[in-house]
């Protein structure tokens, strides 16, 4: 009697086991699905903006006057965070269509230039801010991702140096820009963007962090220093 009344008592002590094992296996579940989700959207983000950028490389300089003629979306508030949803749709979009590159030597960055602020432009590369702005005039501002893998997008500038030089090319030219400022500030300070009387900018912008929420930016801007014809012998430097 005594021993089955002690069987009866361990009873829920063993189902008690099983489902906390259950659970602790759900989890690990869970977080191996979560980790390979990240890895193959790193992968899949490494992997769009390369061939974006290898098309780029192709175009012509006309190729990329026409690309600059269509629509594009310059709204802020469509701005998400990069999901894989959004790369799956930058994935299967066939109306990227690059208006130039951008490659910063220093820091490994080589990225297709978009135009427009549409997420799956910034799933691929930079992203132009301003419908009027032109290469070697004004403030060129370019936005770009932070992610948690620093070496995509624009995760690398924050290592970015005074000093360092930025190039841009419409295939027409290439332009050359040394940078001169590089901080970080509250998202709401966008006047880094507009124009400076009398001074030619590019002007960067990426997250602090890749954490969600991140309310800070970090901005790296750059003054012209030389506009030149774009020969092969300069386009060199966009060669990966």
């Amino acid at each position: 009697m005594e021993g089955t009344k002690m069987a009866k008592q361990q009873r829920p002590g063993r189902k008690h086991v099983w489902l906390w094992r259950i659970v602790i296996t759900l989890l690990l579940v869970v977080g191996l699905a979560l980790t390979f989700n990240q890895q193959i959207k790193v992968f899949t983000i490494n992997l769009l903006s390369q061939n974006q950028y290898g098309s780029a490389q192709k175009l012509s300089s006309t190729d990329i006057q026409r690309n600059k003629r269509k629509h594009a979306n310059y709204d802020f508030k469509q701005v998400n965070a990069l999901d894989i949803s959004t790369v799956t749709k930058a994935a299967t979009d066939k109306n990227l269509n690059p208006i130039g590159l951008l490659s910063i030597p220093s820091v490994k960055i080589d990225l297709p230039i978009l135009a427009g602020l549409s997420n799956e432009n910034l799933a691929v590369g930079a992203a132009t801010m301003k419908s009027d702005q032109q290469m070697g005039k004004g403030n060129y501002a370019l936005a770009g991702h932070h992610m948690a893998n620093k070496s995509i997008l624009f995760s690398p500038l924050t290592k970015i140096k005074l000093g360092d030089k930025i190039y841009i090319t419409d295939k027409q030219y290439v332009y050359t820009y040394k940078v001169t400022l590089s901080k970080t500030v509250y998202k709401t300070q966008v006047q880094y963007i507009d124009d400076v009387k009398g001074k030619k900018l590019i002007t960067l912008v990426t997250c602090a962090s890749s954490l969600a929420g991140e309310e800070d930016r970090h901005i790296v801007q750059g003054q012209l220093v030389s506009k030149q014809k774009a020969t092969n012998a300069r386009l060199a430097v966009f060669s990966k």
